[in-house]
């Protein structure tokens, strides 16, 4: 069965338009015959939006019972069993209700895709995992329902629902999106003009790098290698020269004026023999580009242009940063240079700036090395020099009227073939040579115009010159292969100098270095295989690019066995012989990291265990004393009860029960604790906030300690707070009655609330022994008390719950010293004022 396609409408705040947009396109299919249905769609009381859902045929949702009230949620069977061919699921990011079968609405919608379901949702930019940070910093609010990206980056789909600031907060003024008594706290709070537009651009920016992804995967499918400008990306061409800082702020500075540009900055390892960069300057610019919001790629290349081309036109960039030559004047005859060339060779589609630094023409740092892979112009000079160059030097000869003399002869001879030697190695050097000693027999040595030589000196000189010339040209090519070899051991020491760097810096994940592989030998995918015997089949630890051809190392381009049952594949080109060393290196590197990474999770899971471990000793030693402690009681007094010796009288009777009683309510807080200490540890605390004043939960708090053991001051014109009144409740009665059983006798404890900014504050003071500044932190672990000295009864688990049950609804704990003695517990929570709620009684991401 086919997966299902997923479409998502993005927006940047709640009421641009996403669900009605859904809807719209729901209304569109259902007329070209399409059997559409809602699954679920949350229309908030918007009537426009109410209006939408009319004409659409709608799943019955499914009741789910929680904390004493009802919710309704998306039924999963029902709408399996349906089997429609598009449902509606609004409100990707939602956490469902606990009791339901998955914990994430996107993970309802994964179900309908693999049943071939497709499927229409919706999402706000600032539920986006990745963004929850930066949408934080720009709102102060922390988003507590957040989607993978990933899960949103599958989709098939993914369309932008944009609205202005100014038109937003209008429609938010008219009604159109919350009540009329939150329009006024709305709009001077979340829906901020300034809020509104940072949360544009995000979407803006986060939808472009979207449809980058796209254009990058449609243009390697169909193999386009013409530059599509969609956005400006402006690569830099380093050298390892000081200038390179230079030419990096340049290339940010154009970036920044369009938005979305990107910078690339990129050093390619020359093998022919050039200086190579410094690797200190590299790597401060490494950082320079990073600082900048850029990246650093590093490339291996056998000419510096063509490879600069070649990875501009790979990365789809549009500009190109170059420096100005540092070559003084005379440097020139070697060639026009790297920026001259790049400039020629780019073509129409790709922009070259030469950018003037304070190294222009003051020469090379380096001298330059000649290396063995000449090239073609060179061969061919060689050859004509070689060939040619004899017979126009015997003409010139002929036409001098005084003879040199045969010894002066062969020396301008001898200077064609080491000239022929050093343009085109030895071939064009040797046939310069046999030709060269033809023509010195033929029209130089008597008897001229004949083969055959009347001197027996003359005979040695020629024998003689032959084996200079020869000589000569064997010691040329053998230096140039030489330096050619030096060259290449250099390239790849930069390279794996780069590998190590990496390492040292960080960069340990298994992708990134799958990256670097294909970035450093020009592949279109890597993959990194491995498989648990000789008959096993081959899986995938990891790849970048598209590996989907890949299945076996044998249907790879190259493949660099690691181990017996390991292999690194790469695909895009044959690799010669000489590059494998490398790849052997970035392999072996490969395979220490995906095992480090196994490591790094096999710890994780052992300090796990291992803190699971400490927490079930603990328990246990809590349950041999803390819980037989009611339960002993209990017994003691059913057995007085059930005994057949004693007459009780009623007084007795009564004082008997009235201990089992006591002893069962104490049972009842432990194991509550217990439980509720398991939820915190679990992560499974799924508040649901809503608007509530202080003055309505902190009361009912107090139900657990003797009345007159508290003194409550909470002002009546507190701001509302958005809690879940159940977990505030459960975290207030921790502290009052760990401070009760703290304070002395005949000293109340008390219990104050303050507004401070867009939080309320809450404080249980008491004048207990109090607790060093030391021992503060540790007083909130489980099964924790100061001093190990039980006093009344617990398992030292009430403050550990009532942090955990406080940083759940977005607030915090802490401990301070009581003035004149004792210790206050503040519990911070946030006003309404900073949290944007849509409707009580429901969880939060309905809002979203």
């Amino acid at each position: 069965m086919a997966r299902g396609k997923l479409r998502i409408y993005v927006g940047a705040a709640p009421g641009v338009g996403k669900t009605y947009a859904m809807l719209s396109e729901a209304h569109r299919r259902v007329e070209r015959g399409t059997d559409c249905v809602v699954a679920f769609v949350e229309h908030h009381d918007r009537p426009r939006t109410e209006v939408m859902l009319h004409g659409l045929e709608q799943v019955p949702r499914t009741e789910l019972a929680y904390r004493d009230t009802v919710f309704t949620e998306m039924d999963i069977d029902a709408v399996l069993a349906r089997r429609p061919a598009v449902a509606l699921v609004d409100e990707l990011a939602h956490t469902n209700v606990p009791g339901s079968r998955n914990e994430k609405r996107w993970q309802d919608i994964e179900e309908l895709l693999e049943a071939g379901i497709h499927v229409i949702s919706t999402v706000n930019i600032q539920h986006l995992e990745s963004l929850s940070d930066i949408v934080e910093s720009i709102t102060g609010i922390r988003q507590k329902e957040t989607v993978p990206d990933e899960v949103v980056r599958r989709a098939d789909q993914i369309e932008l629902v944009d609205m202005s600031p100014t038109a937003l907060r209008r429609r938010m003024a008219h009604g159109n999106i919350y009540k009329s008594h939150k329009v006024d706290a709305a709009l001077s709070n979340y829906f901020r003009p300034g809020n509104l537009t940072a949360l544009r651009e995000l979407a803006l920016l986060w939808v472009a790098d979207r449809v980058d992804e796209y254009l990058q995967e449609y243009r390697s499918e169909h193999r386009v290698s013409k530059i599509w400008g969609s956005r400006e990306r402006i690569v830099v061409g380093l050298t390892g020269g000081s200038e390179g800082r230079t030419l990096i702020r340049r290339a940010a500075r154009l970036a920044e004026k369009g938005a979305g540009g990107e910078v690339l900055a990129v050093y390619i390892a020359r093998s022919d023999g050039l200086a190579a960069g410094s690797p200190k300057e590299l790597a401060v610019q490494r950082t320079l580009v990073e600082d900048l919001g850029g990246t650093f790629h590093h490339v291996l290349g056998e000419d510096i242009p063509s490879a600069l081309l070649e990875f501009a036109r790979g990365v789809n960039a549009t500009q190109i940063v170059v420096g100005s030559s540092r070559r003084k004047a005379w440097q020139y005859i070697f060639g026009p240079g790297v920026g001259a060339t790049v400039a020629r060779d780019s073509g129409p589609d790709l922009d070259v700036h030469i950018v003037t630094h304070e190294e222009v023409a003051k020469g090379r740092g380096l001298p330059v090395a000649r290396g063995a892979r000449l090239g073609r112009s060179r061969i061919i000079w060689g050859w004509l020099v070689g060939s040619v160059g004899p017979a126009l030097l015997t003409l010139l000869l002929l036409y001098v009227e005084a003879s040199l003399g045969l010894a002066n002869d062969m020396l301008m001879f001898l200077m064609l073939t080491v000239a022929a030697a050093l343009l085109g190695g030895f071939l064009p050097a040797l046939a310069s040579a046999l030709v060269g000693s033809l023509l010195l027999n033929w029209f130089f040595t008597p008897p001229v115009h004949r083969l055959t030589i009347a001197d027996p000196k003359n005979i040695l000189a020629l024998v003689i010159f032959v084996m200079v010339a020869i000589s000569v040209a064997s010691v040329v090519d053998l230096a140039a292969r030489r330096t050619h070899q030096a060259a290449r051991l250099r390239a790849e020491s930069e390279v794996l100098s780069f590998l190590a760097g990496s390492v040292l810096r960080g960069e340990t994940t298994l992708d990134a270095l799958l990256e670097r592989v294909r970035e450093t030998f020009a592949m279109e995918a890597v993959a990194l295989l491995e498989r648990e015997s000789e008959t096993a089949p081959w899986t995938c630890s990891g790849s970048v690019g598209d590996v989907s051809p890949l299945a076996r190392p044998e249907d790879a381009d190259v493949d660099m066995p690691v181990g017996d049952h390991m292999a690194l594949a790469l695909t895009g080109r044959v690799l010669p012989a000489e590059d494998r060393r490398v790849l052997a290196a970035f392999a072996a590197q490969a395979a220490v990291v995906l095992d480090r990474q196994r490591l790094q999770s096999q710890a994780e899971q052992a300090r796990k265990l291992a803190e699971g471990n400490r927490i079930r000793t603990a328990l246990l030693a809590a349950v041999s004393h803390d819980l037989r402690t009611p339960l002993a009681g209990i017994k003691a007094s059913v057995t007085s009860l059930r005994s057949d010796d004693i007459e009780w009288s009623a007084e007795d009777q009564a004082e008997l029960l009235a201990g089992i009683e006591e002893g069962a309510d104490r049972l009842d807080h432990l194991v509550g604790n217990l439980l509720d200490m398991s939820r915190v540890q679990t992560g499974t605390v799924t508040p649901l906030i809503r608007e509530i004043d202080l003055d309505e939960v902190v009361p009912m708090a107090l139900g657990g300690v003797p009345e007159s053991s508290v003194v409550l001051d909470i002002p009546e014109e507190l701001p509302m707070v958005a809690v879940d009144p159940g977990l505030l409740e459960r975290s207030v009665a921790n502290l009052v009655e760990n401070a009760v059983k703290y304070s002395p006798e005949g000293e109340p404890v008390l219990v104050s609330a303050s507004a401070l900014g867009d939080r309320v504050e809450l404080r249980v003071a008491d004048r207990g022994p109090g607790v060093p500044d030391d021992a503060k932190d540790r007083i909130f672990e489980p099964f924790q008390r100061y001093g190990d000295a039980p006093r009344g009864a617990g398992v030292g688990l009430g403050l550990a719950v009532a942090r955990g049950f406080a940083e759940a609804i977005g607030g915090t704990l802490t401990a301070e010293d009581t003035p004149g003695g004792g210790m206050t517990m503040v519990l911070t929570v946030p006003t309404v004022a900073g949290h944007q709620l849509a409707q009580p009684d429901l969880p939060a991401a309905v809002t979203s």
